[in-house]
């Protein structure tokens, strides 16, 4: 184990409910209806781009290129608004991570934009520990493509170039949705899966499994998943 990625949504901070509540008004606004239910069930995990042209597919409805900017813009809009009022920390988290910065470099994955995630970071002043930020913007393809995992792995190498470059195969993912944890696998990482928005029953296919980073410690999932 060399490297620790994170995703950011649903793991660092909680703005699952934030995301949702942003959604749903956005779609609102083309009478498209978002349930809770359906957000958390089929949403989760992907970046604003495939959450509205999953919602239109859904709905049946016409899909351009100027439909889905509008509506990401206007979604982006309001949950920037939304994250400056309603900042909610999962336990552990800043403890976590703090920790695993003097051992590993840091990366984040996330389908969240980078002014989300950088506001964030910023606030609860752990900004400094990640050496990477790979935002929806950074790549074409979101989870469960592993392109956001390989992309933010490049980015450490890039940081802490070495002689022997960080492996895929010695990534530690920690990711809260199934759609995550497909990309890491497919990436050829390992995978930390937290329970902070899904069950654990839905999470199964992750190497190990949290109820919360606050009670997690790193040297035993290194000794367990690397095991010598």
């Amino acid at each position: 184990m060399r490297a620790v990625i994170f995703d950011f949504d649903g793991v660092i901070a909680d703005t699952e409910p934030l995301h949702f509540e942003s959604l749903r008004r956005t779609l609102a606004e083309i009478e498209i209806i978002l349930t809770e239910k359906d957000y958390y069930a089929d949403y989760l995990g992907f970046d604003d781009r495939g959450c509205i042209l999953e919602a239109l597919r859904v709905n049946r409805r016409p899909i351009s290129s100027s439909l889905v900017q509008d509506l990401m813009a206007k979604k982006a809009s309001a949950y920037m608004a939304s994250i400056k009022d309603h900042l909610v920390i999962f336990p552990g988290v800043r403890e976590f991570v703090e920790d695993a910065a003097t051992t590993y470099p840091l990366a984040i994955a996330s389908g969240a934009l980078r002014p989300e995630i950088e506001l964030v970071l910023e606030q609860i002043g752990i900004r400094k520990a990640f050496h990477h930020i790979t935002s929806a913007e950074d790549v074409t393809y979101g989870k469960p493509n592993p392109e956001p995992f390989l992309q933010a792995l490049a980015g450490l190498n890039r940081h802490h170039y070495s002689a022997t470059p960080i492996a895929p195969t010695s990534c530690l993912v920690i990711e809260d949705s199934l759609p995550g944890i497909r990309a890491a696998k497919a990436a050829s990482m390992k995978v930390l899966a937290v329970a902070n928005t899904h069950t654990v029953q839905d999470l199964h296919e992750a190497d190990a499994i949290s109820y919360s980073l606050s009670e997690t410690r790193l040297k035993d999932l290194r000794a367990r998943l690397w095991p010598t």
